[in-house]
């Protein structure tokens, strides 16, 4: 599968979710979908990157929004970290790292000195059309919600 680009239509997609969900990307049409890829649950700029998009929820449901998480954890890891954070939100497992490779979000990295790949921290805005809007890649937390929020404003 070839990988997304902006201004194209995404592929659909369908896998595993809190919830005891399975979400397709089709769930959606009619909304923007937020996708954003975290490396791992419970880790601290994970928590707070979720956190941000939680405390934030009603101002993306204002705008047609929904929020996903995704990452490769397990359903049982992202349902013991969306308890504990309160997420309004679902978070797909993507074990498989079949939405990471369309998304091309799987990196290498240097951890403590050693090479691992792992998902490099991405969001992406996909219109209620079914289009990537916009992509943000290498992502800081810092006031990143923020600006997803005043991209959609822009849509």
């Amino acid at each position: 599968m070839s990988k997304v680009s902006v201004g194209n239509k995404v592929p659909q997609f369908k896998l595993p979710a809190t919830g005891d969900q399975t979400i397709k990307l089709s769930d959606f049409k009619g909304k923007n979908v937020v996708l954003y890829f975290y490396p791992k649950d419970s880790t601290p700029g994970c928590t707070l990157e979720g956190q941000d998009f939680r405390d934030n929820i009603r101002k993306f449901r204002a705008r047609n929004t929904v929020v996903l998480g995704v990452s490769r954890d397990s359903l049982k890891s992202h349902e013991n970290f969306k308890t504990k954070q309160k997420f309004p939100f679902e978070l797909i497992s993507d074990n498989d790292e079949e939405l990471c490779d369309l998304f091309d979000v799987i990196k290498d990295k240097n951890m403590y000195g050693k090479k691992v790949r792992g998902i490099e921290r991405s969001t992406f805005l996909i219109n209620e059309k079914g289009v990537l809007a916009k992509e943000w890649r290498k992502v800081k937390v810092d006031g990143h919600v923020n600006e997803v929020l005043k991209a959609i404003k822009n849509l």
